[in-house]
């Protein structure tokens, strides 16, 4: 009885297998002659179609903010990079454009030290320009311990911009042409007329938005050019004679017109000394 009942069981896993197989070559038939599947096998096809798109669409959002965020932190870090390239560039421009001009008033103080060849000459940089006084006085990082002396000249550039006024240890105090104050001494100047005659006189002021020089009263009638030369002419024994200060720019009347007045345009610009030059004329 035993051996029926498995023999049965053996027998029933037969044909089920044998119908299973026989459904599964019909349906592979069936779906080889129709454009379609089955019914079923649509519906079946659109639940899973379906299922899979609920599941997609989450995880396809997430991994767009995953991707957007990524883009933004990459778009964030690439900016950065490039604002700090920019800045380095910018840096290093204003950098060699600072050497090169330091570079041409180094060579323009070295040219103006061998033309000197009657002076001793001190090289210095300067250390402040105070904003009351910014037109006026400057300080130079050389004193008494580098053998300057008060109402030494100093030049820069081209020629003379003042006289030293006071002088420390390590430090002096430099008045310039420009300084017109009441308790200020005059530079003294003089100017070759065409006519072969000199005019004589002192810096009475100076127009900072120009930046001239202005020899005032001058009553002389001896005819000046545009371009002369002017220079010290060593009067008051204060600044040596023959120092170069600028050429003539212009030349205008005073407030009452009965009088000239000379405007010159100095060898240095005052608002960009940076190097100077201290001499003593040997003797």
């Amino acid at each position: 009885m035993q051996k029926f009942f498995s023999n049965r069981r053996l027998v029933i896993t037969v044909v089920i297998l044998v119908v299973c197989f026989g459904l599964m070559g019909g349906s592979i038939a069936m779906r080889n002659r129709r454009s379609t599947p089955p019914l079923i096998q649509q519906f079946g096809n659109d639940i899973v179609g379906f299922a899979d798109g609920i599941v997609a669409y989450p995880v396809n959002a997430v991994q767009g903010v995953a991707d957007s965020v990524s883009g933004l932190m990459n778009a964030y870090t690439e900016n950065r990079e490039l604002k700090q390239k920019v800045s380095e560039l910018a840096q290093v421009k204003v950098r060699d454009q600072t050497l090169a001009k330091e570079n041409k008033q180094l060579k323009a103080e070295l040219k103006l030290k061998n033309s000197l060849t009657d002076y001793s000459t001190v090289s210095a940089a300067v250390m402040s320009r105070t904003p009351s006084s910014w037109q006026q006085q400057l300080v130079i990082n050389r004193g008494q311990t580098s053998g300057i002396k008060k109402n030494m000249p100093v030049l820069s550039g081209g020629g003379l911009i003042g006289r030293v006024a006071e002088v420390n240890k390590t430090n002096s105090k430099v008045e310039l042409l420009s300084d017109t104050s009441e308790s200020s001494n005059r530079f003294s100047i003089v100017i070759n007329g065409t006519d072969g005659k000199s005019v004589n006189g002192i810096i009475t002021g100076y127009n900072a938005r120009t930046n001239e020089l202005i020899m005032g009263q001058v009553t002389s009638t001896a005819k000046i050019k545009k371009g002369a030369k002017v220079v010290t002419n060593g009067m008051g024994g204060i600044t040596p004679k023959g120092l170069y200060v600028g050429k003539v720019s212009r030349i205008g009347k005073d407030d009452y017109g009965l009088a000239k007045k000379v405007y010159i345009k100095p060898a240095t610009n005052f608002n960009e000394i940076n190097i100077v030059t201290v001499a003593e004329l040997n003797d």
